[in-house]
């Protein structure tokens, strides 16, 4: 059962690294954890535990989610101010920090570091962000759709704008879990090939690529969009303003989906500029669901991954014995 000591993953990278049933396995659990806290129920799973927490960028839904999350689950969330790499090597940071804590969420600009992170430390690893993947957004993403659509696996989601981190992991949840997802961008702004190919050879659903606006967006079930240019990006942010004005999720671009559509955004929004507010304030938009629901399916996450045996280890440190 999900939240258990032995997860069948040990961290938590990309969602291409699970299978559906360990996908659904943490949304089961994040759905659970949501109703208990609602209820007034408090477990404390994690009764004793230290999360460290890396931040190279600056966070609101991240810090306050995982901080909180791992707070609620009876532990204590650790902040790390830092950048992996610069003033000690990647393993060495993992060698050092295994001994201290029992799990390690790091937000950073290299995935590379991320994932070197992970091999190295023998305790869990969680990518809260970094510049290729965005696992714990989708997650909450997925959540919430769920909660106002119910079954996924009839459902089109239209991803209006970059191919970037967050639109990486939809499609690489979509290559697990049936849902049909469309990424409609400007020409040069597509998702890498790599995860493209991934998605359309794994994929449940179907998965594709358009840049033409009506037919991408056409009978789409939710309409999802994100800023136009990310942390790092900013050097192009008028280039890419003229390239996606086209591409900006206003009340008629809304018109193209389904009546019953709902607008998500994984936030912060630049309003005015990929979605008006007209759309991120109507009653389609489920942006702050999405939000909420960062602090469940973390709380599903880190307890999936963190949990201990009777031996007082995680799943991860009893692989690696």
């Amino acid at each position: 059962m999900a939240g258990e000591a032995n997860p069948g993953f040990h961290d938590l990278i990309s969602l291409a690294d699970l299978t559906a049933g360990q996908i659904n396995d943490v949304l089961a659990l994040a759905d659970r954890l949501k109703q208990e806290r609602r209820e007034g129920i408090q477990a404390h799973p994690l009764e004793g535990q230290t999360l460290a927490m890396i931040f190279e960028k600056p966070s609101l839904r991240t810090r306050v989610t995982f901080e909180t999350g791992i707070f609620q689950l009876g532990g204590y969330g650790l902040l790390l101010e830092t950048r992996l790499g610069q003033r000690e090597s990647v393993p060495d940071v993992a060698r050092n920090l295994e001994r201290w804590v029992d799990g390690i969420m790091a937000r950073t600009f290299s995935h590379e570091a991320v994932v070197e992170l992970a091999a190295y430390a023998s305790v869990p690893v969680i990518n809260a962000l970094t510049d290729k993947l965005h696992p714990c957004q989708i997650l909450a993403d997925a959540q919430a759709l769920r909660e106002h659509k119910g079954d996924l696996s009839n459902l089109k989601l239209a991803f209006v704008g970059d191919g970037n981190n967050v639109c990486a992991s939809w499609f690489n949840f979509a290559a697990r879990v049936p849902l049909h997802v469309t990424l409609v961008c400007p020409d040069g702004y597509e998702l890498d090939p790599e995860t493209l190919a991934f998605a359309e050879r794994e994929a449940p659903g179907r998965t594709s690529m358009t840049h033409d606006i009506d037919a991408g967006v056409a009978d789409a079930d939710a309409v999802y969009t994100d800023v136009w240019a990310s942390m790092g990006q900013e050097a192009e942010r008028k280039e890419r303003a003229a390239a996606f004005a086209p591409y900006q999720v206003n009340a008629k671009l809304m018109g193209l989906a389904k009546k019953d559509a709902v607008f998500m955004h994984c936030l912060p929004a630049k309003r005015g500029l990929e979605v008006t507010d007209d759309v991120i304030d109507s009653p389609q938009s489920i942006v702050f669901d999405q939000a909420e629901n960062r602090l469940h399916a973390q709380k599903a996450v880190m307890q999936t991954l963190m949990a201990k045996g009777e031996d007082g280890l995680c799943a991860k440190q009893r692989a690696r014995q």
